[in-house]
């Protein structure tokens, strides 16, 4: 099997792409399957914004979609998913309807407008364009950190950004996710260096840190920014394993457990957390319900870590007031 360079793309199918601004402080990421893939989502938060949500309900016509797309921006974010359909149709990608093909573009937008970039854009928003030039960019090698989506991200305490990671099952079906972290609360535990995440770290993913010898008190203190919509993380799992729509739905479900390990507190009120799932079918499950009871745990645990690589691997913006990133308040 080939070694993982755990990313989502090494489920086979999945390419990203980052188009970002950091001027803007903001920017947006596309999520393109290179074929239309099972999809479904579960959203947690309190005040999502999305795309085409309701398409990816079980009970919903059109299965498939031909990519996501995850945004910074808030309500004005929504138009990259315009960007990444105009890219698909220039590709002859989408839901055929007679001689018509129309793309299938899910997404999700985080609020990063107040953290000090130059949002004077004009009458026309810049994220359709950016949108676009992330979608022409997809690859199976991207970024992490504040790069795209996650340009403009914070949690409570730092700097954060577009976190990835991946896995295989014991039957050798790749998991992979990929998130934009914009979280209420944090990431790491209470004012320390350590990570939520840290007992399900691999290779020295995000620092190799564990967890601290003693919790304090302080330690379960739910720190909060502290303001409403302000707030939100973004996730898409997918996986090489077949599913239907309603086993998208599980795993998306499965997998959102992987946010309340890595960051706290998290589904708040304050949140907008969501999280796709989708499956490009290249490896039949040998048993469909043991099979995706394994697969929805090790994509809870994919997510997380991918969760703790947003804020490990950001940067400081270049603006007054900036939160700092990891690396530069606890050294690398």
């Amino acid at each position: 099997m080939p070694k993982l360079k755990n990313l989502i793309t090494d489920v086979s199918g999945v390419l990203v792409g980052h188009a970002g601004d950091l001027k803007l402080g903001s920017g947006s990421t596309a999520i393109v399957f290179e074929q239309p893939a099972i999809a479904s989502a579960d959203m947690r938060g309190g005040g999502t914004g999305t795309r085409e949500a309701n398409l990816l309900d079980p009970a919903a016509t059109v299965e498939r979609v031909d990519a996501f797309a995850i945004s910074g921006g808030s309500v004005f974010g929504l138009e990259a998913g315009g960007g990444v359909a105009s890219w698909l149709a220039e590709q002859g990608r989408g839901f055929k309807i007679r001689d018509a093909c129309v793309p299938i573009v899910a997404g999700a937008v985080l609020f990063d407008l107040l953290n000090g970039g130059d949002k004077n854009w004009g009458r026309y928003p810049p994220y359709r364009e950016l949108g676009y030039a992330a979608a022409k960019a997809a690859a199976a090698d991207f970024a992490l950190g504040s790069v795209g989506a996650g340009t403009g991200a914070t949690t409570e305490n730092l700097q954060s950004g577009i976190g990835s990671a991946s896995a295989r099952t014991e039957e050798g079906a790749v998991v992979g996710a990929i998130v934009a972290v914009n979280a209420v609360g944090r990431v790491t535990i209470g004012e320390g260096r350590q990570f939520w995440a840290a007992p399900l770290e691999q290779r020295s993913e995000f620092g190799g840190l564990g967890w601290p010898m003693k919790f304090t008190a302080e330690a379960h203190v739910p720190h909060l920014k502290g303001r409403v919509r302000e707030n939100t993380t973004l996730a898409v799992i997918a996986t090489e394993a077949t599913l239907t729509k309603p086993q998208a739905k599980r795993l998306a479900v499965m997998a959102s457990a992987g946010l309340a390990r890595a960051i706290y507190p998290v589904f708040s009120p304050l949140d907008g957390d969501i999280v796709f799932a989708a499956s490009t079918g290249k490896h039949e499950l040998g048993d469909a319900v043991h099979g995706l009871a394994e697969l929805g745990a090790l994509a809870a645990n994919t997510l997380a870590r991918a969760v703790a690589r947003a804020v490990f691997e950001a940067k400081t913006l270049p603006f007054a007031g900036a939160l700092p990133c990891w690396k530069d308040r606890f050294g690398r």
